[in-house]
This record gives structure tokens, sequence and C-alpha cells, in this order.
């Protein structure tokens, strides 16, 4: 155990100590909040440049009105279209807006004429096209002596108010959407993450043995201990770095919110009222308010543990395969895309289906997947915002716990024999031998 140890320390202080993984794990929380200031940034910024823009219309359909917005100026201008094209060749005005007579007050579609050498920038014609648009729709209700009060009435906007029977817990419309884009969000970052270190115990094995320094190795130690302590060493390096982002996401949480200046407790509040939150007229800052009180309101108890504990499964359960994979490799590195290739398989499948599971948490596929030693490191995980069955839960880690085991016998049964083992191209029945293999 001591030599475990030993090789475990090895291991873990090489890369902890690198400068790439400590760059890599500072600025990955950092990078998320310059990323969420970025989608502020760009969401609340248009076109920066004034423009002044005449409106020529000769049948007053606009009734000598439009609003003004942001960097958008209105004028409206009795001045012939050749007057005003004169301005603009002045430079004194930005552009002209024509707006043609309405022939027809049951028409589905209208046109106005924009005369400029640049066109309109993209939400500037979206801003211009909605207020017409308005302006045209009161023109057309006075025209057919529609009562615009009543009309507003006849649209309903219908949505569903969630209300639970058995279990006494809060939940809104959007607590499937939060569940949804946080269990995508942690099923990738569960594939990058047990890929990534999977494959760097790899490379580790195929280097220390095209470079013959295993045979030194294996002189004072076993090769069981050698493979154990690469896995849990470069098992450690993962933990410490999730760890550390563990620790940083309050300060993600808290930093996002200010951010978007918006309060999740102001948000818990309002559900408490005898009218649901869904009935609510809400600003785009209160529905962003009440996304942070989802994520706040979520078992995070529950979550991150198990989180972190299908992390470590499937982690042993491919680093051992990888580590045996890379211990069967020749002096040709290439020959292990032929290997890995088949062990990668089912890691990308389950992402998939983890894709699947977000929009499906509780279908045949995904439940059955979520108990399945192979893919449960990625699809539970998946699930486990959505609050699945206890019984799914405890299934899937009792199976993780037996199959990482066996496979990482299995694997260390293929370690002991392939590491010292030169010259000669390993196939998959080649690996099955060395399995059975006694010496």
């Amino acid at each position: 155990m001591n030599k475990i140890w030993l090789v475990t320390q090895r291991e873990y202080l090489t890369r902890v100590k690198n400068k790439t993984f400590i760059l890599t794990t500072l600025l990955t929380p950092l990078g998320i909040l310059v990323f969420m200031a970025a989608v502020v940034f760009v969401m609340s910024t248009g076109s920066d440049k004034a423009k002044t823009i005449n409106v020529f219309e000769p049948t007053n359909l606009l009734e000598k009105e439009l609003i003004s917005r942001d960097n958008l100026t209105f004028s409206f201008s009795n001045e012939s279209l050749e007057a005003q094209k004169e301005l603009y060749k002045a430079k004194k005005i930005n552009g002209i807006i024509e707006i043609p007579a309405l022939t027809d007050s049951l028409a589905s579609k209208y046109s106005y004429k924009y005369h400029a050498d640049k066109p309109l920038a993209m939400d500037e014609s979206f801003a211009i096209d909605k207020a017409i648009g308005k302006k045209i729709r009161n023109y057309k209700l006075k025209k057919l002596n529609i009562d615009e009060t009543m009309l507003k009435n006849l649209d309903t906007d219908v949505s569903s108010i969630p209300v639970t029977i058995l279990e006494d817990k809060k939940i809104s419309s959007i607590t499937n959407v939060v569940s949804s884009v946080l269990g995508g969000v942690v099923g990738y970052a569960m594939f990058f993450i047990i890929l990534f270190y999977g494959m760097q115990v790899m490379r580790s094995v195929m280097e220390e043995k095209i470079n013959r320094i295993v045979e030194v190795l294996i002189s004072s130690l076993k090769p069981f201990e050698l493979m154990m302590g690469k896995v849990i060493g470069v098992g450690l390096v993962g933990l410490t770095q999730i760890g550390i982002w563990l620790i940083l996401m309050p300060l993600i949480y808290i930093i996002g919110a200010a951010l978007f200046g918006v309060n999740a407790d102001g948000i818990g509040s309002l559900a408490t009222n005898d009218m649901p939150i869904d009935q609510m007229a809400l600003s785009s800052q209160d529905k962003i308010s009440q996304v942070f009180f989802e994520l706040k309101s979520m078992n995070w108890w529950l979550i991150l543990p198990l989180t972190l504990f299908y992390f470590l499964g499937g982690y042993f359960a491919y680093s051992a395969i990888f580590a045996a994979i890379g211990s069967a490799v020749g002096e040709d590195i290439n020959d292990a895309n032929s290997l890995t290739l088949p062990v990668m398989m089912p890691l990308m499948f389950s992402m998939y289906i983890g894709i699947s599971a977000v929009n499906a948490p509780d279908s045949s596929l995904a439940v059955w997947s979520s108990m399945i030693p192979l893919l449960s490191s990625i699809v539970m995980p998946v699930r486990l915002p959505f609050d699945p069955p206890w019984w799914q839960i405890a299934i899937s880690v009792v199976s993780l716990i037996i199959f990482s085991v066996l496979v990482v016998w299995l694997a260390a049964r293929i370690y002991r024999v392939g590491i010292l083992m030169y010259g000669k191209k390993a196939s998959f029945k080649e690996l099955a031998k060395w399995v059975f293999y006694k010496g």
C-alpha cells in the first residue's frame, strides 16, 4: 500500500504543480464570469451610432407619430421626397422612410421603403418594423371599426401551473428548463473530464513503457501497484480541480447574480404569495432572478456528492481500461487508436443518451441507461436535477461499484503482462489471453 501511495504522490504532484493545471483550474471560473459578462454586454448593446431618419408619409398612415428609441430619432417632414434626398446628400439626415398607402385594410403584408446608401442594422430594422406594424394595426382597427379593448380580450396566454400532489415541494413552469440546462452541462462536463483524465493515464503508461522507464519501476514494485498509483494519482488531480471549482461556485453564483442585477430571494418571496409566479407579469430581470432561485432551491446536498461519486466510478472504470490499453501498446503509439475506439464508444453513446435524458429524464432509455454501469456515470448525473426515485439511484450506485471493481481487476491482469511485452502488436483476442495468463 505504501508503494501505491508513493506512485500516487508522484503522479499527483507532477500534474498539480504544472503551470497548465494551475492556470486551467483558476482561469476556468474566471472564464465563466467573463462569458456571462460578455453575454450581458452583447445582449444589451445594439447599434451605438445616433441616426436621424426622416419619415415621408403623404397618406398620413402613421398619423405623424413614430416613437424615437435609443439611437434612432424620427422626424416627419412635409417636404417632397426629392427635397429630403437632398438633405441626405448634404449629410443632414441618415435615411428616409417612405410610407406607401395601405390599399387593403385586410392585407396581411405591408412593405415600406428605406432610402439610404447603407442598410439599417438588424436591431434597428426590427425596431422600426415593429413600430410601424403597431401603427398600421391601429389604423386598421379604426378603418374596420373594431374596438381594440375587445380585440385584446380575445387573446389568451395559456400556460400550465405545476402543482405537486404527493410531494411537498415548490416547482414552477421553468423548473424543468433549469433542470434540463443543469443536467446537460453536468453531462457534458462528466464526459470530457472522464475522457481527458482517462487519456492522461493511458499516455503516462505508454510514455513510460516506450522510454523503458517502466522496467526500472517494475524492479521495485508490482505492476498492480504501479497501475493503481497512476489511476489514483491522476484521479486525485481531477478531484482537486473539481473541488476547487465547487469552492468557487458560490462566488460565481454571487458575482453572477450581482452582474445580472437579480435578487433570487426576492423571487422566492413572490412564490409564497397567493398568486403563483407563473401568473405574474415578470420582467426579464425577474425571470433571470427566478432562474437563480430555482438553482438555489435544488437539492445540492444530494446532487453534488452523487456527481462526485459518479465521476470517481466512471473515472476508475475507464482509466483502468485506458491503462491496460497503454500497457498493451508497443513502439508505435498509433496502435492505441484501434484499441481505444471500442472503449470510447460506450462513453460517447452515454453522452448522446444524456442529451436525450435532458428532454425526457424518465423515459425507458434514460432510466435503464442510468442503471447500466458503462453508461450510468454520465446519464445518472444528467437525471439528478430531476429527482429520480431513490431505488434507481441505489441500483445505479451498487452496480457501478461492482462494475468498477471488476474492471480494475481485469485491467490489472492485462497490465501486469502488457507492461513488459515488447515487439508484439496486441489485439483484443491477445488481451483476453493475458487476463487468464498465469505467471
